[in-house]
């Protein structure tokens, strides 16, 4: 049974390793964090937000309800134009136990490229919602949340929010 990681779990700040054999265990732990997802009405969801350090991730394009299993995602370009979106996260979460919200400037187009739980090669361009959800979850994978986006200041206001969950 996985469980979700929180906002100051270390897990959360560490690099992942990349996967170089697919197993049963990481195809039940995908279908495990696809449930998972679905019953915290998220959108992506990274092996590190439930302590495993490896290179996978799971999110869903919410236009056509497309599940992605990626396996080693990189993104391969970064469109140079960008564009504001609310962003929202399973492990940042406010007093209400609900995810924190704030605007993030990222790119609005990315290339990637990753490996699907059958072991075969994928290539995609997304742009709009995708787009977001894959830049976030990689990041994940690097250590990186979104609130390190933020300026100083909103990142603080946020972050009080969070505190308050934990007192």
């Amino acid at each position: 049974m996985l469980q979700m990681k929180l906002c100051g779990d270390l897990v959360l700040r560490s690099v992942c390793t990349p996967i170089d054999k697919i197993t049963p265990e990481i195809l039940d732990t995908l279908d495990e964090m696809v449930r998972m997802m679905h019953a915290q009405n998220g959108v992506g969801l990274a092996a590190p937000q439930v302590g495993l350090l490896q290179r996978f991730l799971v999110m869903m394009d919410p236009d056509t309800n497309t599940v992605f299993k990626m396996l080693n995602p990189v993104i391969t370009r970064r469109s140079a134009d960008t564009c504001v979106m609310e962003e929202g996260c399973l492990s940042v979460l406010g007093a209400d136990n609900l995810p924190v919200y704030s605007n993030v400037v990222r790119p609005k187009c990315v290339d990637v490229e990753w490996t699907d739980e059958t072991g075969k090669k994928m290539r995609a361009q997304m742009s709009g919602m995708p787009a977001r959800i894959v830049q976030h979850e990689t990041d994940h994978l690097d250590g990186k949340l979104f609130i390190d986006y933020l300026s100083p200041i909103k990142r603080e206001m946020l972050m009080r929010k969070v505190r308050r969950r934990k007192s």
